[in-house]
């Protein structure tokens, strides 16, 4: 079977059994030992009590003792020192009933770092269990065989059963139903054409399929996130730079009050007093637990961090480096616009160039072809097809030759309009050409992710006071996004070194995180106090280098990741701090006479129990999300699927918009304008209408009121009055021409209704998108 999860897996009945007796074996000992020991003496064998506690406090003492020597041989300080003399001088002050609580005390919450660890890992684990070991791959001869995945290549022909995990990444050769969840974190299940990208990880929810490699499995997108785990898994999660922080202070003063105790008493007890209610469980035990808790919610949002280190630092972070491409933006080129010569059919030229583009390897081709796919186009087979490298790709698509490109010579005057509005936009331009000139021409644009800018605004909720982009692009295209996401600073055209330079100076002033997706951004990441890999886009040598990777495609995890880090790290905090100030109280009262070393062992139990289970309300708080029904996230999802229609009506307003304004006199003028008008009635007006009788009732409470959505019905109603004023115009004109006075309304009316949708549409898609999980 191929591609099938793995077959041994931890959690096995009898290893199972054998890992909660390593967890609660030494605890359940020690408290039966401790419990008979109260029975024998209670029932008048003091002595044999006696020699059952200090076997118990021995056991205890042995493991303490050697990682002190260890750390002390690593010179390193910690604070477990104190627990070493605590039991030590239980034994020789004869406490043993003492020594015996202190033990019970460290096995507790030994066993309850190790449960608490095991549950904030199994996330990790789980995309361990699930790793594919083979791959079924169709041989030369028409056959199927099953093969290690190491002996999948680029190129190969798989096939993917059902209930399969994919297993390298591929482009799917038929329509495929998979559950993505593992990799992107999207619970619902996801319908993938013929020719789309699938990452590896994914499950066959459907029938089988047949899948084209286009990496080998040790590149491949869930490779890396299983490589990340099996790191995260292997680091254990401590906060051993926090303790060891106040153990600089803690050790100290405990030390200094045990020894002005037994010096102004003379008596050595009081100095074991202190010692045994300064057992430093707080900061041994808890904020380990609050940290790997962290790490557990960070993966259950699609953020894989190395170790608790990697995550103390997210949260303490005040300055974020953010490449562009693929990062702020999708990475992915889309059709923004198809301009035609005059008389040029839109989808006729956008079919010639997908059906040319179709064995083109090339970014722009891809998106050529996913356009097309997406209007429904039918695509030719091309022949005679040849590429060369910078120029573009020429052939035949029935029967006609077709050159999708660059163009050389001098261009006609609607080319010159069509470059030059590409221009003011930052888009690249495709141009379409047949053996009389050009066509056409495709302007092509990396969008602004829907989740950036709000993104940008929650991470400076959170904490982070500079944010700033850099980017490889154009000073124009970099300016444009910046302003679209809400940046500090831009540094346009930089380089790999320029990047980590500036990391490296940004770093010397503050806790940096960079973030980026490409092989090119890999120095930098390294280079930052947590770099951070957009590793869903299958950026494996940045992957490789990072602290942290995103496995969803979704910036807006990364705000979740730092809520979720400071939330942690105060946790944290809060439970050394509270555990410490209570353990520091009962050691002046113990240094005073007033709290005997058995008494002073069972109040220390006391304040362990009670940070460690504060601890683990890391598991849970600190997102400032917003819960949505899962009725409002159908709606949510339904109406941001209507806007492809919209976002083509406006590609008809716009041309419409142009002809009017060039060639108010054409005969094609009042047609044109009577077509545009029809489906901005027909087709936007009734969108807008369900909205408001819909969706924004809906949102009214994830929003938190019905004014959250005032601004965009505030926009509707400008919308309705715009295409109003249109249709008021066309029916003065009556079978035309065009008079002056209407012309320049209609301009007015035309321009200003693509503005507004357009704006309209951005702000309906990036609260869409932050309300969607």
């Amino acid at each position: 079977m191929g591609a099938e999860p793995r077959e041994c897996v931890p959690e096995k009945p009898v290893r199972r059994r054998w890992t909660r007796a390593r967890e609660w074996g030494p605890l359940t000992a020690l408290t039966v030992g401790v419990l008979v020991g109260a029975g024998l003496w209670l029932a008048g064998r003091r002595t044999v009590a006696d020699v059952l506690w200090a076997a118990a406090t021995v056991t205890a003492l042995g493991p303490a003792a050697w990682s002190t020597l260890r750390q002390l041989w690593r010179r390193q300080f910690g604070v477990d020192v104190i627990a070493v003399l605590a039991l030590v001088g239980a034994l020789v002050v004869r406490e043993y009933l003492a020594g015996a609580v202190i033990a019970v005390m460290l096995a507790t919450g030994r066993s309850l770092e190790s449960y608490a660890q095991r549950r904030a890992t199994r996330d990790l684990r789980a995309l361990l269990e699930r790793a594919p070991r083979s791959a079924r791959r169709r041989s030369p001869d028409g056959g199927i065989e099953t093969v290690p995945l190491d002996r999948v290549a680029a190129g190969d022909r798989l096939v993917v059963g059902p209930g399969d995990v994919v297993p390298v990444d591929g482009t799917v050769e038929e329509a495929a139903t998979l559950d993505e969840s593992v990799v992107t974190g999207e619970s619902q299940l996801v319908a993938r054409a013929a020719g789309e990208s699938v990452s590896s990880g994914a499950v066959n929810a459907g029938a089988g399929f047949g899948l084209r490699a286009t990496r080998n499995a040790a590149e491949s997108t869930y490779a890396g996130i299983v490589r990340l785990a099996e790191e995260a898994t292997a680091h254990k999660a401590p906060m051993v730079r926090m303790a060891d922080r106040y153990a600089a202070a803690f050790v100290p003063f405990t030390l200094v009050l045990a020894g002005l105790g037994w010096l102004l008493s003379g008596e050595f007890v009081r100095a074991v007093a202190v010692l045994v209610v300064a057992t430093p469980c707080p900061l041994l035990l808890a904020t380990p637990i609050a940290i790997v808790s962290g790490l557990s919610r960070v993966a259950r949002r699609g953020v894989l961090v190395r170790d608790g280190g990697s995550l103390e630092l997210l949260g303490r972070a005040r300055t974020l480096m953010v490449d562009k491409t693929g990062t702020l933006t999708a990475g992915r080129p889309r059709t923004a616009e198809t301009v035609v010569a005059p008389g040029g059919d839109r989808d006729e030229v956008l079919r010639l160039a997908a059906s040319v583009e179709q064995l083109s390897p090339h970014v722009l081709a891809a998106a050529l072809v996913r356009q097309a796919r997406d209007r429904g186009l039918l695509l030719a087979e091309p022949t005679e097809v040849t590429e060369e490298p910078g120029t573009g790709v020429s052939g035949r698509v029935d029967g006609r030759l077709v050159r999708v490109g660059q163009l050389t010579g001098e261009l006609p005057e609607w080319a010159t309009r069509a470059a030059e509005r590409a221009e003011l936009a930052g888009r690249s331009v495709v141009w379409v050409s047949g053996e009389r000139g050009p066509l056409g021409a495709i302007l092509l644009e990396d969008p602004v992710r829907p989740d950036a800018r709000r993104t940008v605004r929650r991470l400076r909720g959170a904490g982070l006071t500079r944010v700033i982009m850099v980017t490889g692009d154009r000073p124009v295209t970099a300016q444009q996004v910046a302003r679209a996401v809400g940046v500090d600073d831009v540094l346009a055209r930089c380089s790999p070194q320029e990047k980590t330079a500036r990391v490296r100076e940004e770093s010397r002033r503050a806790v940096t995180v960079m973030v980026g997706d490409g092989v090119n951004d890999a120095p930098a990441l390294a280079a930052a106090h947590v770099g951070v890999a957009m590793g869903a886009t299958g950026a494996t040598a940045s992957a490789d280098v990072a602290d942290a990777v995103l496995t969803v495609d979704r910036l807006d995890r990364l705000a979740d990741a730092v809520e979720i880090a400071r939330y942690t790290r105060r946790i944290a905090a809060q439970s050394a701090v509270v555990g410490m100030g209570l353990a520091v109280l009962a050691m002046l009262f113990a240094a005073a006479g007033r709290l005997p070393p058995v008494a002073g062992a069972f109040l220390q139990e006391g304040i362990d129990v009670v940070v460690i289970l504060n601890a683990l309300r890391a598991l849970g708080g600190g997102l400032r999300r917003r819960d949505v029904p899962p009725d409002t996230r159908h709606l949510l999802d339904r109406y941001a699927g209507e806007h492809a229609v919209i976002r083509d009506v406006l590609v008809g307003l716009r041309d419409t918009a142009d002809l009017v304004a060039i060639h108010p006199d054409s005969p094609d003028c009042l047609p044109a304008l009577r077509e545009v008008h029809h489906r901005l009635a027909g087709q936007v007006l009734p969108h807008e209408a369900a909205e408001e009788r819909q969706l924004y009732p809906a949102l009214a409470g994830p929003l938190g009121s019905d004014e959250a959505t005032s601004t965009m019905s505030r926009g509707h109603v400008e919308i309705r009055s715009l295409i109003d004023r249109i249709g008021g115009q066309l029916t003065q004109a009556g079978d035309g021409p065009l008079r002056g006075e209407q012309v320049t309304d209609l301009l007015a009316a035309l321009y200003g209704l693509d503005a507004v949708l357009r704006l309209h549409l951005a702000q309906e898609e990036e609260d869409y998108f932050s309300l969607r999980d």
